[in-house]
């Protein structure tokens, strides 16, 4: 693998509204397609070798809207499943929660459809996408969310899951992932397509 294109998807309703978002599937808003229609001239640039993209229809309809029309759907990419946060924004969790805080405190499980993960079990999920990317020749593009994104990108540099609380992104941003000297680093970081 050369480098690494990762495409946060454009904004929905509950990005909008700082609702958590993992498994939950919705659309993208009008702002979020004209995000995802930004993206187009660096999907344009040169041509990938991987594309694969989280089964989340936001993230489907801005890889299609951006120009990346044949993709793998991959299980792996969707977003933290947020358990028992799912849809609550941060000052709602902390009205019972003080100082609650993802990274470092989790979430509460939910449901049968939103059992909650650990930002272990996202890091392993991320560790297999890492795998298939770097088995890959070229050009790799991901298309997918933010927590998923900056886990992603923790592991990429090999650090803890946990440490993707330092990395921002925001919707519709693009980043990008390579090396240096053959070591892991972030190229490119939350940048927005003007």
């Amino acid at each position: 693998m050369d480098e690494m294109l990762l495409l946060r998807h454009g904004a929905t309703e509950w990005s909008r509204a700082g609702r958590h978002t993992g498994r939950t599937d919705l659309p993208l808003t009008p702002e979020g397609e004209t995000q995802a229609r930004a993206l187009a001239p660096l999907v344009k640039e040169q041509p990938f070798d991987l594309v694969l993209v989280s089964p989340a229809q936001r993230a489907r309809r801005t890889a299609e809207l951006a120009g990346l029309t044949a993709y793998e759907v991959d299980a792996d990419l969707w977003e933290w499943d947020y358990g028992g946060y799912e849809g609550i924004t941060t000052p709602r969790i902390r009205e019972t929660r003080p100082g609650w805080y993802l990274w470092r405190d989790g979430v509460t499980p939910g449901d049968a459809a939103h059992p909650g993960e650990s930002a272990a079990d996202v890091g392993a999920r991320a560790d297999r996408v890492i795998a298939r990317a770097r088995a890959s020749e070229g050009r790799v593009a991901l298309v997918a969310h933010g927590h998923f994104l900056r886990v992603l990108a923790a592991r990429w540099l090999e650090l803890p899951p946990e440490d993707g609380r330092l990395l921002k992104l925001d919707t519709g941003t693009y980043s990008r992932l390579g090396f240096e000297h053959a070591e892991p680093v972030v190229l490119t970081w939350n940048a927005p397509v003007s």
